[in-house]
């Protein structure tokens, strides 16, 4: 039993790693594409701005990275794919005002959230 559980894990990690990697290499060809023009869009550096938001309000910049692992298992737990944002030391959590800043820029950016792709899955992945 737990060699199977072990291996969906590590199958929906690979899964859900595959089309974060995917997203990320689209989105890598369009920032090349961009400099060899010599043409960085306005779109390209308000996402600059955007992913920069997403990152210090998830790893807990404000708190000197406190909540980093708390602020990963957030977003999971919110997408179903962990029960709890517990980490193996008690004492790592949200930093204060984290979980007010992951909400903002939840609402604020949703279309960089992998949130329809982990939707689709689940229930095939918790199976």
């Amino acid at each position: 039993m737990k060699a199977a559980a072990a291996w969906r894990i590590r199958s929906l990690h690979a899964e859900v790693g595959l089309e974060r990697a995917k997203r990320a290499v689209e989105l890598l060809e369009r920032i090349h594409a961009a400099v060899a023009k010599n043409e960085v869009s306005a779109e390209l550096l308000a996402l600059d701005a955007q992913v920069t938001d997403c990152n210090a309000a998830i790893f807990d910049a404000a708190n000197d990275f406190h909540g980093v692992i708390a602020g990963c298992h957030e977003i999971l737990r919110r997408q179903g794919l962990l029960e709890g944002i517990w980490c193996l030391d008690p004492s790592e959590t949200l930093g204060s005002g984290q979980k007010q800043e992951i909400d903002r820029v939840c609402a604020a950016y949703p279309h960089l959230n992998d949130d329809a792709f982990v939707r689709a899955n689940l229930q095939r992945w918790l199976s």
